[in-house]
């Protein structure tokens, strides 16, 4: 039976929404006061046999919001995801108390833009900003969105990856300070799709351009899998972009061998700082 101890909330399964085999959506009661802000991160374990097992990972739902929403991607021989995804509405977690991350909305730097770059599950902060964001706007209480305006480029190798796609449509549909555009890079396994085709980071420079975006205005976050931050972050330093103009949470984990080398689901360098403390 899981409790809570002094640095984890017995947190609990509210609901789950599966993407696919190996996406899903989880709701999470974190089981106390969790306070965090849009773009941190949530630190979940599993105890087995006396074993606890702790990843981080990005939040996408809003402050605004009572219940923690992650999208995870499950890895067959991981350490922690296939446990997790054996949960289902009413199993039990830990959950860290505190959350963490910096990778947050740059409102230091005086840019007013902010291109938002990322693969499959690493849309997860983005759309933690974009509700946060979308709430402040309706409700017209803050200064946010003010003259800050978002430009998000998702990419995913097939159509149904994209886990958040309709509601970033909606949000980009309706307001005018969000634009999003999401594309695949295996068209040839949904003939249906009428989006955009190619890897995220090869369409990077078309839409920078097209969004008017310049390095002196404009921050960017990269956040995904480690090559397309790589490659992104190449591709804009040639444009012009500085090292103080990027923030970046790169989804990389130990290569595990028996699942073909495949990176299990989290995160920046900075979050091992805790995983495996008591």
């Amino acid at each position: 039976m899981i409790r809570s101890t002094e640095n984890h909330f017995c947190a609990r399964i509210l609901d789950r929404r599966d993407i696919s085999q190996d996406l899903s959506v989880f709701q999470i009661d974190p089981g106390g006061p969790f306070t965090y802000r849009a773009g941190q991160y949530a630190t979940l374990g599993i105890e087995r046999n006396g074993v606890r097992t702790e990843r981080a990972y990005s939040i996408a739902s809003s402050p605004y919001e009572d219940a923690l929403e992650v999208f995870v991607e499950l890895v067959p021989n991981g350490s922690l995801t296939p446990n997790l995804f054996q949960l289902k509405p009413g199993d039990s977690l830990l959950c860290r108390k505190i959350a963490k991350g910096r990778f947050t909305l740059d409102l230091r730097s005086g840019r007013s833009n902010h291109l938002l770059v990322s693969t499959v599950t690493g849309i997860a902060p983005f759309v933690s900003y974009v509700r946060t964001l979308y709430r402040d706007w309706k409700n017209g209480g803050t200064p946010m969105p003010g003259n800050h305006k978002l430009f998000c480029l998702q990419g995913a190798s097939r159509p149904f990856e994209f886990g958040y796609r309709e509601e970033l449509e909606g949000y980009s549909a309706e307001v005018p300070w969000f634009k999003y555009v999401s594309t695949v890079s295996r068209p040839w396994e949904a003939p249906g799709w009428q989006g955009e085709r190619g890897r995220v980071d090869d369409l990077l420079r078309k839409y920078a351009d097209k969004w008017e975006l310049q390095a002196e205005t404009t921050t960017v976050y990269l956040c995904g899998h480690p090559k397309m931050i790589e490659n992104s972050r190449g591709t804009l330093e040639r444009a012009g972009w500085k090292k103080d103009a990027f923030l970046e949470e790169a989804y990389y984990h130990a290569a595990i061998k028996e699942s073909g080398g495949k990176f299990e689901t989290r995160a920046a360098q900075e979050k091992q700082e805790s995983l495996l403390t008591p």
